[in-house]
């Protein structure tokens, strides 16, 4: 399968890149970069040998006719992509995940393709597998929310449900800002976006109502975290998530009284989801543990890919192994 990606450079490039050179389906035929075009692939990392394509610009890399295409770039470019009109595309920006009226509110610019947002399919595969050739990919915020709430949501008071997120700096993307410098980040952890993350309309419009959501960031390179809060109106949230998860190769709950860990999932492209019961309010406590690099990224969207061409769902990601 002919496979470009776009914005290669970035983290999540990069991530999905490593992924799609491991993958037994995929051809890598364009890499595209706003930064590289014109560099041999190891201008990026010296490992990278030389049977991969040299960097062009993203508009190249686009129209080099692959059947597979992984947009990785920032949020306002990936809005006036145009899509090839035969090719899957998977966007990991948050280009294509809200309805047009939003992205006012949120990402703070009119959608110049807004017309066309119906056409893209928002998937996260264990609960909303993708429909369609053009997919749109999670955040990963908002990834490690549904995962814990999405399957017993129907059981939860609306008004109730808090979602408390803490994510490695790796989140925040590779260009620098003065809240990602290290001398800002390490010893530290604060929240941000308080009560305005651009996660929180993804989590409502899967949930089917808005939830109070605050991420916080880590002073770690990689790995999310979310615990959420909320008072259920049935006693079977247990049973729930078995019935979600039971045949996922990816997501694992964890048996009663075990909590999800960022070390096993840092890394790795799977998540881990813990219940627990508030035994002073009697409240559900649900946690969910992810990489945000690679369920939270990359790995959700291979996934995509290979769920939208019909091929075996875990190629090309990583699952097994013992990390240390």
């Amino acid at each position: 399968m002919r496979t470009a990606v776009l914005g290669t450079s970035g983290y999540a490039g990069q991530e999905t890149l490593d992924r799609v050179l491991r993958h037994p389906e995929l051809e890598v035929v364009a890499l595209g970069s706003g930064s590289l075009a014109g560099s041999a692939p190891s201008a990026l990392d010296l490992r990278l040998n030389g049977d991969l394509p040299p960097f062009v610009s993203n508009e190249e890399a686009l129209a080099e006719g692959a059947e597979l295409v992984f947009c990785c770039l920032g949020h306002a470019e990936a809005a006036v992509l145009e899509p090839p009109a035969d090719a899957v595309v998977v966007d990991l920006s948050g280009g294509h995940r809200l309805p047009a009226e939003l992205y006012p509110e949120w990402y703070g610019f009119e959608h110049p393709r807004g017309a066309e947002l119906d056409d893209w399919s928002y998937a996260l595969p264990e609960l909303r597998p993708p429909e369609g050739r053009l997919v749109a990919s999670p955040g990963c915020c908002a990834t490690a929310a549904l995962l814990a709430l999405a399957p017993i949501a129907d059981v939860l008071e609306p008004s109730s449900v808090v979602v408390d997120a803490k994510s490695g700096v790796s989140g925040a993307g590779r260009n620098l800002s003065p809240s990602s410098h290290a001398g800002f980040v390490l010893e530290n952890t604060f929240p941000y976006q308080v009560g305005s993350h651009r996660h929180a309309p993804e989590i409502a419009q899967v949930l089917g109502f808005p939830v109070c959501f605050v991420p916080h960031l880590l002073p770690v390179r990689r790995g999310l975290l979310v615990t959420c809060y909320a008072r259920a109106t049935a006693g079977d949230l247990r049973e729930r998530l078995e019935a979600a998860y039971a045949a996922s190769p990816v997501v694992r709950l964890l048996p009663e009284e075990v909590a999800p860990e960022l070390s096993r999932v840092q890394g790795t492209d799977a998540a881990e989801v813990g219940l627990f019961e508030d035994r002073a309010t009697g409240r559900a406590i649900v946690v969910c543990a992810l990489d945000n690099l690679g369920k939270g990224a990359a790995g959700q969207a291979v996934q995509n890919a290979n769920l939208a061409l019909g091929l075996d769902e875990t190629a090309g990601l990583r699952l097994s192994g013992v990390l240390v």
